[in-house]
């Protein structure tokens, strides 16, 4: 024998490379599913990041309505459904004082709505 050298039994060494191939699987699927598990995360935030956006869109459209409402406050009566130029819609309910509106005047209420998301201003005089 020779110093210095390891001798296995026959069959010994094509058992350890299949233990290694076996750990580099095992590694590489537990590093897939942290890729899966961060993109899913990341992906989900991105959703949440475009509604907020719409969201701002459908309260503006509400401020439109409001807006529209007070160029005409001596008077002022329902808005239908109105469209916008970005796509976004609006609507005004208005409620004359007495009954559910403790309003001096009027209780207004404009609906915005754009893309899915909703947001209402409520202003009373």
């Amino acid at each position: 024998m020779q110093k210095g050298h390891v001798y296995l039994p026959a069959g010994m060494a094509c058992r350890q490379a299949g233990v290694s191939i076996y750990l580099a699987v095992v590694i590489m699927a537990a590093i897939l599913a942290i890729a899966f598990g961060i993109s899913t995360i990341f992906l989900g935030q991105v959703e949440v990041n475009r509604s907020m956006g719409y969201s701002v869109i459908a309260f503006y459209a509400a401020d439109a309505g409001i807006e529209r409402i007070l160029m005409n406050r001596a008077n002022p009566s329902n808005i239908a459904q109105t469209s916008l130029s970005n796509g976004a819609t609006y609507q005004v309910f208005v409620t004359a004082r007495g009954g559910s509106c403790a309003a001096q005047n009027y209780c207004i209420k404009s609906i915005g709505k754009y893309k899915g998301a909703g947001r209402a201003i409520e202003i009373t005089y």
